[in-house]
């Protein structure tokens, strides 16, 4: 099929002949593209818009032929979620348990442990109610050991995939989206079950945990000089062996063991000998558990970063451990076997995933527990080669090579070892009958779920197979031919067929045109159907209005016709209208604004396209979308605003303008052509007369103008110097010549010259406006010292001659001025300042404390950061230096006193007159009127601007910087005004940092291990760990 602008072309092309009055009912099927050829399947590749009988590519290949039953539904077999048989329950991740769901796997296959806590007694009695358990509510354990009792049960026998811990996490109130350290938590819950179990009668139960994981070793110090032996005896749960330099796991235990000398400052206290000796101590291992817990430090604490980080270094270990080497008393039973290992993969130590692999005691094949996921090992082997490939380290260290039995690896933090024996348990473990009823009703509600799912499926999939056959059926039907038809908008059918999407009624409202009717511009995105299906259609589904043969709208037909005539017709209208304009017209013509002229025929085409496209919007109704409308009213106004053909010589009262120069006469005929395109435009003949109004006013406008520049002429001639700004006094340097100075706002002296160079643009200036510098009391708000520095800026100085003549020629309301006078009998020598009217201490204090308080509380405001780039500290005495914000320096800070400004030179009192008060809103806003500064700062080569907050940390500060800068938290020493920025947890408000402040920073040299960087992005809260956790006993 054609493209759609052959189509739209094609459709109005007999406009070009057929007048507005002449159109017919076969233009208008034309114009509407009835008869168009419908599209045919496989040589209709996607849907003609232009054409409303191309039915092709609209969403039905996928009905048309055999569709898979598995479409017809987004429900998944619900016997995915069924346990493999011969294989393991996994735990559901809440969030950042995944460092829980490792250790309760582990536990779970350490038989002796799961035996002795079925063996543990239980609250579940209470639950029972005769021979079975009470259906209408849900079991709920009460203590730590019935959570891992139930959860151990459900491990054991449950059918499902996957279970839920979240009922065990919430008993230890851990938080489900925090990980935390996950060797912290093994030691922390053992040593909470231990203490529980130890309540219990029975000896099996109440010593399970010190007889599967608690062994003993001692420290043996030895002095020098007697030979004394000192021992220190202490059992453990998990030896600590430090990683770092060390490759192997031997290496690790033999330097847990190695013999520390204690010389110096570090020597023992001998009670043999009475003094302190020189001597050695090591740690000797007494006794070894059944299960031996070898906890890897790879987690370290880093002092330069203040933070934990992870040590990602290769270490070898053997599936085979041999310990007897270790241990004191020799001739023991001390081969270990591999029972576990935990991963940590990741590079942060604040961040990444926990997974184990674990071996089944009984059938001796490795898993691998991934949270939900547990995966077989191959061949009885564990592999980890996997897990150590998929995240690089930044070192970049290569994998050394194992032998046959042995392993490496980074991730792995914690080896779980096994006492080795002649025989496997044979015998399985029973779960105790209540325990198995729990586990029984659980079991009943997965298959009822089942079931229920099942049920779900095969409904959707048989109303799949019936909207299948029916939409078959009636896509058969759609195309209308010669018979009845009506229109369907092409979205709804593509709904229609959206087998995701449920079908909604018809909604026709967005086609319609201002009568009510199908527009023609819409009919690219219309469907023409037979009735047949449009009554199938609306009794299904409803909606409205129905468009039928009588919704082919004659009036826009007509209106376009007549709009793209106009438009053919323009050109050759432009070049008459040219020629017409060529002659001069004397008499009997036309007004038109010069501007108009101009652009006549852009304004000329812009007007048809507006009449052509206005019925898009003219009823309002865009899909009931209200902000459409709201939309289309505002486009509109903006577009009324816009000047219109011959509206440019309209004066504000409506009649035609006084300027010439901006209006031309024209014939009457080439205004009858202009008339054609602009029918409204307003019409002014040869004899209208000019506004009246406009007239006076233009009278008034000259004799003012007049009046301005003689009153502009008097005042720069009486104030010269003011006005060029030549020979001011100043403050700081009193002239010789006189003892009296008189102010003005500075506002009032910069307004002033605008209007005296500019009299005809700018008003004159008829106030002097001095209340602007008083407070409410009528009160000076500076100091004699502030004026001469940071308050300059906003006065003017006045010279007693100037003020005589500023009386003469603006209205004063208020008169300020200080007077010199030399020093009393007690001091001869001192000049004093005294102003007129007095300072006000009180609004002077609480000026200066709304501007600290401003200072101290903002937000998103803009400070710099600069970098040092010498090796040379910063001192106090160099960072005013490079201080070149608006901030006060350290000598403005003690001259800008609050307790009233008592400068001995300034003698002003409080007048012992009692001051109305006044509220603090009030004060506020009359201060922020009052009294503006710029803070504006001029960047230097070395500094980045950043964007902060009152309430942001240093800390938070230290990350900024580090990304403007490259420059880790670590590394940078801050400071502001030679004070150095060190307290993290502090607030750049509360250390003094100010909108427009300079901090200087100064970087240490970087360390070698930027793995840190990572750990210090992932934290910007203080580690609190397990506080306020159950494993804390809270």
């Amino acid at each position: 099929m054609a493209p759609r602008l052959q189509l739209e072309k094609a459709a109005w092309r007999w406009a070009e002949t057929v007048r507005p009055e002449e159109v017919s009912q076969e233009h208008i099927e034309t114009a509407y593209r009835i008869w168009l050829e419908p599209c045919i399947r496989g040589v209709c590749r996607r849907n003609c818009k232009g054409n409303p009988n191309c039915l092709v590519g609209i969403g039905e290949h996928i009905w048309l032929g055999e569709i898979d039953e598995n479409s017809f539904h987004n429900i998944d077999d619900p016997n995915c979620e069924r346990r493999k048989k011969n294989s393991f329950v996994g735990l559901t991740n809440l969030g950042a348990t995944c460092y829980v769901n490792t250790f309760l796997q582990v536990w779970f296959l350490n038989l002796e442990l799961r035996q002795a806590l079925y063996l543990c007694p239980s609250t579940c009695t209470d639950y029972m109610m005769g021979d079975g358990i009470q259906e209408e509510k849900d079991y709920e354990p009460q203590t730590i050991c019935e959570h891992l009792q139930y959860l151990f049960a459900l491990l054991q026998n449950s059918n499902r995939r996957y279970i839920d811990p979240s009922g065990f996490v919430k008993a230890l109130g851990l938080d489900t989206g925090q990980q935390q350290d996950a060797q912290e938590f093994s030691k922390l819950f053992m040593s909470l079950l231990e203490d529980t179990l130890s309540k219990q009668k029975n000896p099996d139960v109440r010593n399970i945990v010190q007889q599967q994981f608690c062994g003993e070793y001692a420290y043996v110090t030895v002095c020098n000089q007697c030979g004394r032996e000192s021992k220190l005896l202490s059992k453990f749960y998990e030896l600590e062996l430090n990683i770092q330099g060390h490759k192997q796991l031997t290496d690790c235990i033999s330097e847990f063991l190695k013999e520390e000398k204690l010389e110096g400052d570090n020597r023992y206290f001998c009670e043999n000998c009475q003094s302190k000796q020189n001597a050695t101590r090591k740690i000797r291992l007494l006794s070894l558990p059944c299960t031996l817990n070898l906890q890897l430090m790879r987690f370290v604490f880093d002092r330069q970063t203040g933070h934990k980080k992870k040590l990602n270094t290769y270490i070898g270990f053997s599936e085979i451990l041999d310990m007897e080497p270790y241990v004191e008393h020799k001739g023991g039973s001390y081969v270990y076997e591999l029972s576990a290992v935990l991963i940590h993969r990741g590079v942060s130590a604040y961040s990444g995933h926990y997974i184990a692999h674990v071996k089944d005691p009984q059938s001796g094949e490795w898993y691998k527990f991934n949270d939900e996921d547990i995966e077989k090992m191959e061949g009885k082997k564990l592999q980890l080669g996997i897990e150590e490939d998929l995240e690089p380290s930044k070192s970049q260290t290569r994998k050394p090579k194992c032998g046959k039995g042995t392993h490496c690896s980074r991730n792995a933090y914690m080896l779980v070892y096994r006492l080795q024996t002649q025989e496997r348990p044979s015998t399985t473990i029973q779960v105790p009958a209540f325990l198995q009823e729990l586990v029984d009703r659980d079991n009943s509600k997965f298959e009822e779920w089942c079931v229920e799912m099942a049920e779900m499926r095969k409904q959707s999939v048989d109303k799949g197979k019936a909207k299948h056959e029916e939409v078959k059926e009636l896509y058969q039907r759609l195309p209308a031919g010669a018979e009845p038809y009506e229109f369907v908008s092409l979205e709804w059918l593509q709904k229609w067929l959206d087998e995701s999407t449920p079908t909604k009624p018809i909604d026709n409202h967005a086609c319609l045109c201002s009568h009510d009717k199908l527009h023609p511009d819409k009919i690219s995105i219309m469907k023409r159907i037979s009735e047949y299906a449009a009554d199938i259609f609306y009794s299904r589904y409803g909606g409205g209005p129905r468009l039928t043969v009588k919704a082919l709208c004659k009036e826009c037909v007509v209106e376009r016709c007549r709009v793209l005539r106009l438009k053919n017709q323009l050109n050759e209208d432009y070049k008459t209208v040219n020629n017409l304009l060529k002659a001069t017209v004397k008499s009997d013509g036309f007004w038109v604004g010069k501007s108009s002229l101009r652009s006549w025929r852009q304004l000329a085409l812009e007007q048809l396209d507006e009449q052509d496209g206005d019925a898009d919007q003219s009823n309002g109704k865009m899909n009931g979308n209200t902000l459409n409308k709201d939309e289309s009213k505002e486009e509109r106004k903006e577009d009324e605003e816009e000047l219109n053909f011959n509206e440019d010589i309209l004066c504000p009262h409506g009649e035609l303008c006084i300027s010439e120069n901006e209006r031309r006469l024209v014939s009457k005929e080439a205004w009858s052509k202009l008339q054609q395109y602009f029918p409204k435009a307003p019409e002014f003949p040869s004899s209208r007369e000019c506004c009246s109004q406009c007239k006076i006013l233009e009278r008034e406008g000259e004799e003012n103008e007049a009046l301005h520049k003689m009153i502009a002429n008097e005042q720069k001639t009486s104030l010269p110097n003011l006005f060029q700004d030549k020979n001011r006094p100043c403050l700081s340097n009193w002239p010789e010549e006189t003892d009296v100075l008189y102010i003005v706002s500075q506002f009032f002296v910069e307004e002033w010259r605008k209007f005296v160079r500019k009299p005809t643009r700018c008003s004159p200036v008829s106030s002097v406006g001095n209340s602007a510098l008083l407070c409410p009391h009528g009160g000076l708000m500076f100091t004699f010292a502030s004026m001469t520095k940071e308050d300059s800026k906003l006065i003017a100085l006045i010279w007693p001659s100037e003020w005589q003549m500023i009386q003469k020629l603006f209205v004063v309301d208020h008169v300020i001025k200080i007077t010199r006078t030399e020093g009393g009998d007690a001091s001869p020598s001192e000049t004093q300042y005294i102003s007129e009217p007095k300072l006000c201490p009180e609004c002077r204090e609480g000026l200066l404390c709304q501007q600290q308080r401003d200072l101290r509380e903002y937000t998103q405001a803009t400070i710099y950061v600069h970098k040092v780039v010498d090796n040379k500290k910063v001192m106090k005495d160099s960072a005013p230096e490079l201080n070149v914000s608006s901030s006060e320096t350290e000598e403005d800070k003690e001259e800008a006193k609050l307790d009233g400004e008592k400068d001995p030179d300034f003698n002003q009192s409080n007048g012992g007159t009692k001051r109305q008060k006044i509220s603090h809103q009030n004060y506020i806003a009359y201060q922020k009127q009052v009294i503006r500064r710029s803070m504006r700062h001029r960047k230097v080569r070395g500094e980045k601007a950043l964007l902060v907050s009152a309430n942001q940390t240093l800390k938070e500060l230290k990350i900024q910087i580090m990304h403007a800068f490259s420059v880790a938290p670590f590394d940078q020493n801050l400071s502001i005004d030679g004070k150095i920025l060190s307290d993290d947890c502090a607030t750049l408000g509360t250390l003094g940092v100010i909108p427009e402040s300079v901090i200087l920073l100064k970087a240490d040299e970087p360390i070698a291990d930027y793995a840190a960087m990572d750990d210090v992005m992932q934290v910007c809260m203080p580690e609190e760990g397990f506080k306020g956790t159950g494993l804390l006993g809270h």
